[in-house]
């Protein structure tokens, strides 16, 4: 259990933060930047479901993943080590993307099938997803770097790389199940 009795700490007021396994690191470390990616997407996925435009069980979907994402955050926060803890870690674990992959099968099956490109927008619901989608995007590649340098649970990527997936499937399924998709035209208006 978490108890947050106290907000502010003072503790990084000189630029660093401790990770969760209490190692102390600059606020500028890769590891903070990946998880402070996740925040972000996170965060974005909260004004998604705020928006008040998504089914029921859209926005429970988007519950279980907000839950995902601090397991995300969690596993990125303490480094992976060969040394034996008090504790066991959380991470995440195959069933966390299965559960993506059978979300991402379902919706597909019900959208209409592309025959562009989609411009990221149409409903409010649909655009605030698309926008989840490019964080959740810019959140692998901050986890990408990190793991370019320091070894991670490999399992994180691929959790990311499926959400934003799932991402672009429901923001079409939030678009009248893609009827309301915006087409890209190659060349835009152009004459």
């Amino acid at each position: 259990m978490v108890y947050l009795n106290k907000i502010y700490t003072k503790t990084g007021d000189s630029g660093e933060t401790a990770l969760g396994d209490g190692t102390r690191v600059s606020k500028t470390h890769p590891r903070i930047g990946a998880y402070g990616g996740v925040d972000e997407l996170n965060a974005s996925l909260g004004l998604a479901l705020a928006c008040g435009q998504l089914s029921a069980e859209m926005k429970q979907t988007l519950t279980t993943i907000q839950n995902d994402l601090f397991d995300v955050g969690a596993d990125l926060c303490i480094p992976e080590s060969d040394e034996p803890k008090d504790y066991e870690p959380l991470r995440v674990t195959q069933p966390q993307i299965d559960q993506l992959e059978a979300w991402i099968d379902l919706h597909t099956a019900e959208l209409t099938p592309l025959e562009s490109f989609i411009l990221p927008g149409g409903s409010i619901g649909a655009a605030h997803l698309h926008v989840s989608r490019t964080i959740c995007r810019r959140a692998e590649i901050g986890v990408q770097l990190l793991a370019e340098t320091e070894r991670i649970n490999s399992l994180i990527l691929v959790y990311l790389n499926r959400l934003s997936d799932l991402l672009f499937v429901v923001a079409r399924t939030a678009n009248d199940g893609g009827n309301a998709d915006i087409l890209w035209k190659p060349g835009g208006e152009r004459e």
